[in-house]
């Protein structure tokens, strides 16, 4: 599935108002508990002069909380332009404009276009593409250090929740959809490029991991 295929869709829901919602939740409540206990882990070990890359990162919130906490610099990488502005911003407010970089890149149709990191995160993102279980691959393989990805939980009261969440869609005529992968599938590809779980656990319907280089 190329590019424009993947971003296509999710642009019918994450649209310039979703990112300004975004971005004005983000200033009045701070990072969400599951992303609290992501940021936690992917703080283990410590950030000095660390590169982040967000994936799907929106208004790139988690990498601008690990630049508060020592990182040295920061990326966000989306298939969605209209978060764009909101990043920039965000970036400026805190004084990381100069540490932060936003860019719209497919990290499966251009692989060698995104440079490693030694922290690369993934907050709610699998859960948006059928090419979940190879996004997480293609993270591993981008993660010098840690990966840290969450992800909806595979039970039944999630996967009937999703499937009525695609059913509204469906009637609305959009084309996006969301996918509850296997989370054995989803630690295995990123395992299957030398990482190893190092922290897990849940949170309401979503489920985090965080996976080390071994």
């Amino acid at each position: 599935m190329g590019s424009c295929c993947r971003g296509a869709p999710a642009a019918e829901l994450f649209t310039e108002r979703a990112a300004k919602r975004t971005l004005a939740r983000f200033r009045r409540k701070g990072p969400g508990t599951l992303e609290r206990r992501m940021l936690e882990a992917a703080s283990a070990g410590g950030l000095e002069g660390a590169r982040v890359l967000e994936i799907g990162g929106g208004i790139g919130a988690l990498q601008s909380e690990l630049l508060v906490a020592g990182a040295a610099s920061g990326e966000i990488v989306e298939v969605v332009p209209a978060y764009r502005p909101y990043a920039e911003e965000l970036a400026r407010e805190r004084g990381q404009q100069d540490r932060v970089a936003f860019r719209v890149v497919d990290v499966l149709e251009q692989p060698d276009a995104v440079e490693p990191a030694d922290v690369v995160l993934m907050n709610r993102v699998v859960c948006c593409s059928p090419d979940g279980v190879a996004l997480v691959a293609a993270a591993a393989r981008l993660a010098r250090r840690t990966l840290v990805l969450s992800f909806p939980r595979d039970v039944a009261w999630v996967r009937l929740a999703v499937r009525a969440l695609n059913a509204g869609f469906w009637a609305l005529r959009r084309s996006f959809r969301t996918f509850v992968h296997p989370p054995a599938a989803l630690r295995a590809a990123a395992e299957a490029e030398g990482l190893r779980i190092a922290a897990h656990g849940t949170q309401g319907p979503w489920e985090f991991v965080a996976l080390r280089r071994a």
